[in-house]
């Protein structure tokens, strides 16, 4: 790809050139959004035609299914069936391949962005060299060693997640508000309490994960001292206990709320096993409308599921693309970096 060598060759020459005068703050954007479209709105253009291309075609699976189904129950000819199982397999390997291509180029972007993280980090370092302190050099190692990787990792999904996702959701609901709208009901009551459970345990975690962060930070900064005094042995020990509590934390935090998800989603198939049979019974329904119903349920789980997590990245990130940029404002020129925006 000509693109990517361009890529590869900017930040490799232009990242080192040093740069006095006014603040970088031209250079690295002040929120996540800013950096998100500065490693390039073409490459978030094409992962988001992907994700519309995707969900749009995720309940075609699941009418294929039901028809398979009803088919069968019905007495349709081997033939018609055969040709409906042949048009499943068609769907799935697109599907599949699609979701290939638009996994690994969410990949490249996510690490396009971590090079240049820690490009900007690594050029603000050689900047400030004049002033450069221990406690400085342990915030550039921790940023550059551990930070800069999920905050690039997060730029590959960060707009085509959520759409993929929501449109899924809107997809299959849709589908299946039009085929049983009372079994929809059962399907909607999974998730509404997760809809406010999920950004209240969320605003914990953050508190928590820039706790962490922090304390790393503090940690590293200690390091590179390389004071072996009682006390800052002390002071390392108690960093590590903090840190231990800290991720005991968010460990609570973070599976109490995948309980609670999973323990939801179970009422929703318990909901549609009960309220299914009673229609498929009284004749209201066909057996393979419930069965549309059940895959349709682990469809929609997976994607809220996928839009939950995706959540958690957002505000997490949010969290620590703010310290990372605090931490790498230094006296630059008043020109642009020009690896700052990802050729398109």
């Amino acid at each position: 790809m000509r693109a990517e060598s361009t890529l590869q060759a900017q930040p490799a020459t232009d990242a080192r050139e040093p740069h006095t005068g006014s603040r970088t703050e031209s250079a690295m954007p002040r929120t996540l959004t800013g950096f998100i479209f500065t490693m390039g709105s073409v490459h978030q253009t094409m992962l988001l035609l992907l994700s519309i291309f995707l969900f749009t075609v995720s309940i075609l699976p699941l009418e294929v299914q039901r028809r398979i189904i009803n088919g069968a129950a019905e007495g349709s000819g081997v033939n018609s069936i055969l040709v409906l199982a042949l048009a499943y397999l068609a769907l799935v390997l697109t599907e599949g391949g699609v979701k290939l291509v638009l996994n690994i180029y969410r990949g490249w972007i996510g690490e396009v962005a971590i090079r240049w993280l820690r490009m900007a980090v690594l050029d603000a370092r050689k900047q400030r060299v004049d002033e450069q302190t221990t406690l400085a050099e342990g915030v550039e190692i921790s940023i550059v060693l551990a930070e800069a990787e999920p905050v690039g990792g997060f730029i590959g999904t960060s707009i085509s997640e959520p759409v993929l996702q929501v449109g899924v959701l809107a997809a299959v609901g849709s589908y299946m508000i039009y085929l049983q709208p009372f079994l929809a009901l059962a399907v909607a009551a999974v998730f509404i309490p997760q809809v406010i459970l999920v950004p209240i345990l969320q605003s914990l975690i953050n508190q928590r994960a820039k706790t962490k962060i922090t304390v790393m930070r503090h940690l590293s900064e200690e390091m590179v001292e390389h004071d072996s005094s009682p006390k800052a042995s002390n002071n390392q020990a108690a960093h590590v206990q903090r840190l231990f509590s800290t991720n005991m934390s968010i460990y609570k935090l973070k599976y109490s709320l995948n309980f609670l998800i999973n323990l939801m989603l179970h009422l929703g198939f318990a909901g549609i096993f009960a309220l299914g049979g009673y229609y498929v019974i009284t004749g209201k329904t066909e057996i393979g409308t419930v069965v549309a119903f059940i895959v349709g349920l682990n469809r929609i789980s997976d994607p809220w599921g996928a839009l939950v997590d995706w959540y958690r990245d957002l505000k997490v990130t949010q969290v620590k693309y703010g310290l990372i940029r605090d931490a790498s404002v230094v006296e630059t020129s008043d020109e642009p970096r020009s690896d700052a925006v990802v050729p398109t």
